[in-house]
């Protein structure tokens, strides 16, 4: 059952105390942005906020549930939960949970621009670990003597 436009602007309103949130019509959803993160999502009159490793455990303790869709007859969890109940009832309770998921979706995007750069991520050994090869790399080719700048 699709989300109604009231209970988006209500989602929206609830997360406004991040500052640019808004509502962008997705996948028969709605997904929940800050700026240019998406940090969660409404799907049947719900909100979800966006987990990674170090927020889930909050979600958890609380009590929260994943949200989960069907996809070719099976349950599929996604990284997405439904703040506590309390959350909902003011944007001064939603805003701990907001913080949460915007700082999870600063960290997906951060680990996703590392990757798009070659380097690797914080959690697979920096930008040390990455540099290496491209180092031993860059060795391995002597330069002519006279090439001087390439490109030119």
């Amino acid at each position: 059952m699709p989300e109604s436009a009231r209970f988006v602007a209500y989602a929206v309103d609830l997360l406004s105390l991040l500052g640019d949130v808004r509502a962008r019509a997705m996948f028969g959803g709605h997904g929940i942005y800050a700026g240019e993160l998406m940090i969660g999502l409404v799907d049947d009159d719900e909100i979800f906020l966006k987990t990674d490793e170090v927020s889930l455990p909050r979600f958890l303790e609380a009590g929260c549930r994943a949200w989960v869709y069907e996809s070719r007859g099976k349950a599929m969890q996604t990284s997405y939960f439904r703040p506590p109940d309390e959350a909902h009832e003011e944007p001064e309770a939603m805003l701990p949970w907001a913080r949460l998921a915007l700082e999870a979706a600063r960290r997906a995007a951060a680990a996703k621009a590392a990757k798009k750069s070659g380097r690797a991520s914080p959690k697979r050994g920096g930008k040390e670990a990455a540099a290496k090869p491209r180092a031993a790399k860059r060795r391995s080719a002597p330069r002519q003597k006279g090439s001087g700048r390439r490109g030119r």
